[in-house]
Formats: structure tokens, sequence, C-alpha cells
């Protein structure tokens, strides 16, 4: 079903646009490129904004939300915390700082075309390293630990990127886009790019399905059912903030996705996370694909970025689940 439901929205949003172009014509487009035999009833420029801008669009939003959603389910599970997302503990930050790095230092368009990704993707990681690092007690990070960091290092990087903002004079108009978070002229180096990471991080995460389940009972519990602690968080964070820096790096700040879709999900399929990964992966490129197609549709002669609208979206998510965890704590 979630499948189906992922073919649908890509299919919307290759048709969907400033320039309208019937269903039919969008898939006979992508069909007659992959080499099925087709009737060509359309003009060459249909055929480019399908293939040159709408389908490596469309590509990217599926694999940014299929990647921001299994992170937020490996977050959810490491952490055991229904409200963590890819950004508790300082992906989100990371890559902020990066990207800005990027914006402000290099006043060519090119050079920023090639480095804000670059940027993004190694400040996520080098705060996520950070953390970790600051949480670790010999082999181990305990979980209240990681959050307490988190909290701290995406503290001090939030000031940083607000005091490369004031500093960056012409460029700060580009910074502020970019954190907005969208796929506004992302193309195909982008897809190519982010697909390999967000792929090998669900694979890893699926692998260690077992071990996300153990850890999810207490590290006492995961013990005494044979699994390491240590190093199977170790193994999963790196999988989690590998595909958050990816979907970030290539699409800016994209928020709530992690937290909305394995809480939707986790009520459909159950806690396993053998099922629920993968669920998660082709909900959050459903909802990112709708999001995004949305979001070209809503303002007239422009378009707005898809960060805006998940952020709508899942702020009324984040408050309905925390009233109801702390219900759950009263009773």
């Amino acid at each position: 079903m979630l499948a189906a439901l992922l073919a649908a929205a890509w299919t919307l949003a290759i048709s969907v646009g400033p320039a309208a172009i019937p269903v039919g014509t969008a898939v006979a487009v992508v069909l007659e490129r992959v080499g099925l035999p087709v009737a060509r009833t359309w003009p060459d420029v249909v055929g480019a904004i399908v293939l040159d801008l709408r389908v490596p669009r469309a590509l990217l939003a599926a694999v940014v939300g299929a990647g921001l959603a299994g992170a937020g389910a490996v977050f959810q599970g490491v952490l055991r915390n229904p409200l963590a997302d890819p950004y508790v503990i300082g992906v989100s930050a990371g890559a902020a700082f990066g990207a800005t790095v990027a914006l402000t230092g290099f006043a060519t368009a090119g050079a920023a075309v090639v480095l804000v990704p670059l940027l993004a993707f190694a400040g996520a990681l080098g705060a996520t390293a950070l953390v970790y690092g600051l949480a670790r007690r010999g082999d181990d990070a305990p979980v209240e630990d990681l959050l307490l960091a988190g909290v701290a290092v995406s503290a001090f990087l939030g000031a940083a990127v607000s005091w490369l903002q004031l500093s960056g004079g012409e460029s700060l108009q580009r910074v502020i886009y970019w954190l907005m978070g969208g796929f506004s002229g992302r193309g195909w180096p982008h897809v190519a790019a982010a697909t390999p990471l967000v792929a090998l991080g669900l694979a890893v995460v699926w692998l260690y399905g077992r071990e996300l389940d153990a850890l999810l009972l207490g590290d006492e519990a995961a013990r005494a059912l044979g699994v390491a602690p240590a190093p199977a968080r170790r193994t999963l964070v790196a999988a989690g903030a590998m595909m958050a820096a990816a979907a970030v790096a290539s699409a800016g700040l994209i928020g709530f996705v992690g937290l909305i879709v394995p809480h939707l999900l986790r009520l459909l399929v159950g806690p396993g996370h053998r099922r629920l990964v993968p669920a998660a992966a082709l909900g959050g490129a459903t909802l990112l694909l709708v999001a995004d197609t949305a979001a070209r549709s809503a303002l007239p002669g422009g378009e707005l970025p898809v960060g805006i609208l998940t952020a709508l979206l899942g702020a009324p998510f984040f408050l309905a689940v925390l009233l109801r965890e702390r219900r759950r704590f009263w009773t």
C-alpha cells in the first residue's frame, strides 16, 4: 500500500507545476526515456521540463523524505524518546553551520553550488561526532548524555550561524532561503550524491533491526538478550546521522518529517524495526513528495519553501505527542 501511494505521489509530482502537463504525457515521457515503446505526441520542451526539472526534483524529494523518516525511526529507538528526530543530536545545527560558512565565505555562485552540500554534510557529521564524543563514558554514550550534549552543541552552533548571518552582507538572503529548506534548483547531481548514502544507511539500520528492538528495552535487557549496547548504539547513531546529513546537505533544513512519519507508521506496522524502518522510508518519501508538490502550487507566480510547509504540519503534531506523553506520565 505504501509503495502504491509513493508511486501515485511521484506521478503527480512530475505532472504538477507552473506548466501543466497531463499525467499521461508525463508518464509517457519517462517511459520513452527508459526505452519502452510509446507514441510520441509531445513537443521537445515538455520532455525537457519533465526529464531535466521535475523527475530529478521528485526523486530527490523521495530520497530526502526516506532518509529523514528512516533517521527519525533510528533516533527514536536509540534514544528511547518519542519526540526525537534527526535534529535532536546536532545534525541540523551542524549542517546549517557548514552551509552558512559556504554561502557567506565564498562569493561566487558556482563555488557555493559545490561547497554548500559538501560543507553541510561535513558539518552534520562533525556535529554528530562532537555530540557523541561529549556524551561518551568509556565505551558507551548514555541516552541522557546524548540528549544534553545535543542541546548544548545545537545551541552553540545556532549562535555561530546567527553571527555568520549578521556578517554575511549580500549573501544573507541566500543563507535564509537555504535554511528554509526546499528543492528549487536541485538536479541530478544532488540525486546522485544523496541516494547511495540514504540507501546504505537504511540497509545498515534494517540489518541492525534486532539490536534496535533490544535497545528499546534498556541496556540491561539488551545485554540479557545477547546484544552489546555500546557498539550497536554507535553503529545506529552513525547510520542515522549519515542519512540525515545527506538529506539536509541536499535540501536544506526540512523539519518534522522524522518525527511525524515513524509515529504514524508505528501504529500501523508495530514497533519492530525490521518492518518499521522500510515502512517509514516509504512513508517519508510519500509525505515529502506530496508536501513539495503542494509547496510548488501554494503561491501564485512562485513557490513556498517546503520546510515552511512541513513545519506548519509538524508543529501541531509535535504538541499533540508532547501532551499525550505528559498525560501518560501523570497517570
